[in-house]
């Protein structure tokens, strides 16, 4: 294509919105009846509440660039496109924006809320999606709230109660008030707040005991009061028993090692529940249940008149009452962590309620994650840290709408429990009965109307992506799972829990971990503190390539990345100077055979290594290594020191080595695009379709045979040598030298030496002849002048006027004396000048070569 077709400046608008027109998608289809080797990609489903948002956009860069690279190695790659649906945060979503709650309105019609809204946020978001150039395989794509994929999650409810690793019973489970519902330990967040520790007195007909707490609400919750069995100052009270203030009932005094004696006054109440300690002690005790708070968040009769208010009336009327009747006698303010919901950030509760739980078998989740590949690898000790600190198992039932069905049913008459049969599946038991009687031979049946942990859902993505259920020849396990490292705890962790309760197999081959996208203030990035940033700003601004390059470049897998406007910036100017490359090469770049020259073989090794070194880096997933090795190649190399140097050869007449440098140019362009194609899909496409006729991403990745030039490494030294000299002097690139002598062992090709000095060359094997003499002397006047001052100016023109070769003598014998003056050698410069055969040059040494340069007469 002739220059002059191809506009100056990159249009990325033009060029990207064009490609999202034109490229098939069907490219990018798993093939199920394919003999290459699979690379199955358990692709994160998100949540489809709200905007596809820039961390999104990190971690479906970092998986395109895998997919497309395997892709060119020759693999059979599926990268899915799932929607996990389900769960508290669309409900969240749809409470907001109606204003209702889901008890305001009918069941049916809720979820019929909630299915819209997800409906609509599916749609924003695939298009987010493909406008960033994604290679998604939408063939693949999964939505849960469809039948098709929770009937697969209702199916492993029912084998996993099958086997015993689902049960109901009562037990502590964590509470969100405000969603009133039960969620699992991993999807509680911490956060630090102050609160009051309360000093107060329990009576007892031994004198009082001083308990400290910062939950005064919970005294009608109160069941056992515990001091440490090595505290002097309460042993005496073990055994006995104490008044519970304000609601007067009395409570045993236990002793255990775990009570702090240094916290408070050393002594405890223990509540059921205040917190997982509570748990354990009323297990290890076998202590009563009182719950004080229901499921709504309020007081329960046992609390007497402070029954119905919220938990915070009711701290606020109980501590008034007490500090009114001097039972509290001291107050403090007290740094504390505070369990919070994920979702909702309220504060929760611990209930002791009858749910569905999945028993946890620690040692087979590490075992698993042993056999798995984690990048980086790390990463791994969080899921392991986890894993340990699992007191129960895992809460899978919650009082929800818009989630998956529990497929269970409850006999009214002996309240046996029922669950489906799988060939019953899909269902769901608020709206069918069970087609079979009790075993007891009643037909009524009371459904089960908690639903699904969403997890439950997308812990099987694994599994549902290979086939499992909807295929005869599974291909589990997937080889990938890439995700961020916030949910370790919560998808890694399950995700494996399920596929080896499930199929017995682990569910990927290696685990990529991304980190969180921060904002340029150094934060996470959030609307509420003003540093978010969408990708459809980008994409107006400087393209989805310039995104992709930022997350390739923003650093290491596992790492956070700062978003910074002004990395986006270099990554289009980037573009720009890819573009102008293009640009120049387009007329000369032609597909020929020809004799490469030593500079053509210098720059095709070098492009060897680099195809070596990015391979490698893609092999280890380190992106921001492939990407910066490419960039300062095509910038450094190929740019500024190849095409600077063969710039005379093209522009001359036709020859041998025009079209070597025409076939290195085009070959060096196709390699560079094959590439880059994995990082910026859009301006590569631009690129390759203009100098092949094919699309960039159907090509395979290069691979090039082994070129080796010493000589075309000391061509590009020895020009990068007379490009700075000619700088250093003030002189324009292409100004004419009078002629430059090249001395060196290696058999060196001139011609685009002398393109780049503009002079001739000749070419001498030893080393030069020459000699240097003192031709001025520049006095140093910020020496001479401060010590001499009026002496001065007859100092400086004596010395000018002296023969600059007796003045060298002078000083080297240590002395030289001027008007009666001393001059040290630090006041004067000796200005030599190096000669070869008479002649006046300017002597440049390499490590394999020396330069003279013959002064212009």
């Amino acid at each position: 294509m002739p220059m002059s077709e191809i506009s100056k400046e990159y249009n990325f608008r033009e060029v990207e919105e064009k490609w999202i027109e034109r490229w098939d998608p069907s490219v990018y289809y798993f093939d199920w009846g394919s003999e290459k080797p699979q690379y199955i990609i358990d692709t994160p489903p998100p949540y489809p509440t709200g905007n596809f948002h820039i961390g999104n956009a990190l971690n479906w860069c970092y998986i395109d660039f895998v997919a497309r690279y395997k892709r060119m190695r020759g693999y059979n790659v599926m990268f899915p496109q799932g929607w996990d649906c389900h769960g508290l945060p669309t409900e969240v979503k749809v409470e907001e924006t109606y204003h209702i709650t889901k008890n305001q309105v009918p069941r049916e019609e809720f979820r019929r809320l909630c299915e819209e809204m997800t409906a609509q946020a599916i749609e924003r978001m695939r298009r987010t999606i493909t406008r960033l150039g994604i290679s998604t395989d939408w063939s693949n794509e999964y939505i849960t709230m469809k039948p098709e994929y929770y009937v697969k999650t209702q199916r492993s409810f029912v084998q996993m109660y099958e086997k015993g690793m689902i049960y109901r019973e009562d037990h502590p489970v964590n509470w969100c008030p405000r969603c009133a519902t039960a969620i699992a330990f991993a999807e509680v967040e911490y956060d630090t707040r102050t609160t009051t520790l309360n000093y107060m007195r329990f009576e007892s007909d031994y004198g009082s005991l001083e308990i400290a707490t910062t939950r005064p609400e919970l005294l009608p919750a109160c069941v056992a009061v515990a001091v440490n069995p090595n505290d002097e100052r309460h042993i005496g009270f073990v055994g006995k028993s104490v008044k519970v203030p304000l609601f007067d009932y009395e409570v045993p005094v236990l002793s255990d090692p775990a009570v702090d004696p240094s916290f408070g006054t050393g002594v405890v109440m223990i509540c059921t529940f205040g917190d997982k300690q509570d748990v354990r002690w009323w297990v290890e005790h076998n202590l009563p249940l009182r719950q004080a708070i229901d499921r709504e968040g309020r007081l329960t009769e046992i609390a007497g008149k402070f029954k119905g208010m919220s938990i915070t009336e009711a701290k606020n009327a109980i501590v008034d009452e007490m500090l009114s009747r001097g039972i509290i006698y001291r107050q403090e303010p007290l740094e504390q962590n505070v369990g919070l919901c994920w979702r909702c950030k309220t504060p929760i509760e611990i209930l002791s309620e009858r749910q569905w739980f999945v028993r946890i078998y620690p040692d087979v989740i590490i075992k698993t994650a042993d056999e798995i590949e984690w990048v980086p690898e790390h990463m791994k000790l969080r899921l392991k840290n986890w894993t340990g600190t699992m007191e129960w198992d895992w809460c899978i039932s919650r009082q929800r709408v818009f989630a998956t069905p529990i497929p269970a049913w409850y006999c009214r008459r002996c309240g046996e429990v029922m669950v489906a049969k799988e060939e019953w599946l899909p269902l769901d038991p608020t709206k069918t009965q069970p087609p079979v009687s009790c075993s007891c031979g009643s037909n009524e049946f009371e459904p089960e109307e908690d639903v699904l942990d969403t997890w439950m859902d997308s812990s099987i993505s694994a599994l549902h992506v290979t086939g499992w259920l909807s295929r005869e020849d599974p291909r589990y396990p997937a080889q990938l799972r890439p995700q961020g490292h916030d949910i370790i705890r919560t998808w890694a962790f399950y995700t494996i829990l399920r596929s080896m309760a499930l199929v017995g197999v682990k569910p990927w081959e290696t685990i990529l971990i991304n980190g969180m996208v921060l904002g340029e203030d150094g934060r996470k990035m959030s609307k509420s503190l003003n540093n978010f940033v969408i990708p459809e700003e980008v994409f107006e601004k400087n393209g989805a390539d310039a995104l992709r390059q930022w997350a390739a470049l923003g650093g290491s897998p596992g790492s956070d990345v700062m978003f910074q406007w002004k990395e986006i910036v270099a990554a289009s100017r980037f573009q720009q100077k890819l573009w102008s490359i293009y640009r120049f090469a387009a007329p000369f770049a032609s597909d020929t055979d020809a004799p490469f020259t030593q500079i053509d073989r210098w720059l095709l090794g070098e492009l060897g290594m680099l195809v070596s070194k990015v391979t490698d880096a893609m092999e280890a997933f380190q992106f921001d290594e492939a990407f910066r090795a490419i960039r300062a190649f095509t910038w450094e190399v190929l740019a500024d020191d190849y095409i600077e140097i063969v710039k005379s050869r093209l522009y001359g007449p036709d020859s041998d080595e025009r079209r070597a440098a025409q076939a290195t140019l085009y070959r060096v362009l196709d390699v560079l695009c094959r590439l880059m194609a994995p990082f910026i899909p859009f301006i590569t496409e631009e690129i390759y379709t203009s100098l092949t006729g094919k699309s960039v991403h159907t090509q395979s990745w290069p691979s090039l045979e082994t070129y080796t030039s010493p000589e075309g490494a000391l061509i590009r030294e020895i020009a990068a040598a007379i490009r700075r000299y000619k700088s250093e002097r003030g002189m324009a690139l292409n100004a004419p030298l009078s002629g430059i002598e090249i001395y060196t062992e290696l058999e060196l090709e001139t011609f685009d030496l002398r393109g780049v000095a503009n002079a001739p060359i000749q070419l001498r094997k030893g080393q030069p002849e020459i000699e240097s003499r003192a031709v001025a002397v520049k006095p140093v006047m910020r020496f001479i002048g401060p010590r001499y001052k009026d002496q001065a100016g007859k100092i400086i023109k004596k010395l000018t006027s002296m023969d600059p070769a007796d003045v060298e003598r002078m000083l080297a014998s240590g002395r030289v004396e001027i008007e009666g003056a001393e001059i040290t050698p630090e006041m004067v410069e000796i200005v030599r000048e190096t000669l070869s055969m008479g002649e006046a040059v300017d002597v440049l040494r390499l490590d394999r070569a020396t330069l003279l340069i013959r002064r212009s007469s």
